[in-house]
């Protein structure tokens, strides 16, 4: 299943992922995207700016952009479309994960359940 991107991109997200790597303070060479234990959820995305792929990382390249995801992140990201999205009241990204199973009211932690390893084409 060589070519399966762990997630994608809208075109709103990857203008704002040029926007933010233009107006840097240093060269970076995408966004890195991961999950971290915590919130009341469960669970809550992490992103950063990454100046080079770490080991280990599968490297997104959608619509000009480079996302790296975390290791341990893979399974849990598996499928997602993430969006840039503004309202009356913010402007932010937005995780469309099909993993997702309940999110918290204020919207900062979500639940998630791994993706099971043959959706990602891993040999038996």
């Amino acid at each position: 299943m060589s070519g399966f991107k762990v997630m994608s991109l809208t075109d709103a997200a990857a203008t704002r992922i040029k926007s933010i790597m233009a107006d840097a303070d240093r060269p970076i060479a995408g966004l890195r995207v991961g999950v971290k234990n915590g919130g009341c959820a469960g669970m809550s995305y992490t992103m950063e700016y990454a100046e080079a792929r770490n080991p280990g990382e599968d490297v997104v390249e959608d619509k000009g952009v480079s996302v790296f995801i975390d290791p341990k992140a893979v399974l849990f990201l598996l499928g997602t479309e993430m969006d840039f999205q503004t309202t009356k009241l913010a402007s932010q990204f937005v995780f469309n994960n099909p993993n997702q199973t309940s999110a918290c009211g204020c919207g900062e932690s979500v639940a998630i359940t791994p993706a099971s390893p043959e959706r990602l084409g891993a040999p038996a």
